[in-house]
C-alpha cells in the first residue's frame, strides 16, 4: 500500500515541479531540462528527482547549481500545490538512461550498416 502512495506522490511531484520550472522558476543558468522521474522514500522525507539536460557538461553543472540554489523556493511552491504534512527534500540527479539508450541505438545502427554492406 505504501508503494502505491509513494508512486502517486512521486508522479504528482513530477507534474507540479515540471510546471513550476517551466513557467515560474526564473534563473538564467537553468538549461533545457526534462524531469524523467521522481522516486520518493516510503516516509516521504526525500524525493530523488531524475532529470535530463540538453547541452554541454558546463550547462549541466550550471543547471544543477541553479536547482540547488532554488531548492527552498521549489519546495515551498510544491507545498502550496500538494497537500502533504511535510514536503520532501528534493535531491536532483542526472538521468543517464536517455544518453545510454541513444548510444545503444547508434551502435545498433552501425552494426546494421555493416551487415548491409555484406
Amino acid at each position: 500500500m505504501a508503494k502505491v502512495r509513494t508512486g502517486r506522490v512521486g508522479e504528482q511531484i513530477k507534474k507540479e515541479l515540471s510546471q513550476i520550472l517551466q513557467f515560474e522558476f526564473k534563473d538564467p543558468r537553468l538549461g533545457f531540462l526534462t524531469i524523467t522521474g521522481v522516486e520518493a522514500t516510503n516516509d516521504l522525507s526525500q524525493a530523488k528527482v531524475y532529470l535530463s539536460v540538453l547541452g554541454t557538461d558546463q550547462q549541466k553543472k550550471d543547471t544543477l547549481k541553479a536547482l540547488a540554489k532554488g531548492n527552498g523556493y521549489l519546495r515551498s511552491e510544491l507545498g502550496k500545490r500538494i497537500r502533504l504534512r511535510v514536503v520532501p527534500k528534493l535531491i536532483f540527479v542526472f538521468d543517464s538512461s536517455i544518453a545510454y539508450g541513444s548510444k545503444i541505438e547508434a551502435l545498433l545502427a552501425q552494426l546494421n550498416e555493416g551487415k548491409a554492406e555484406l
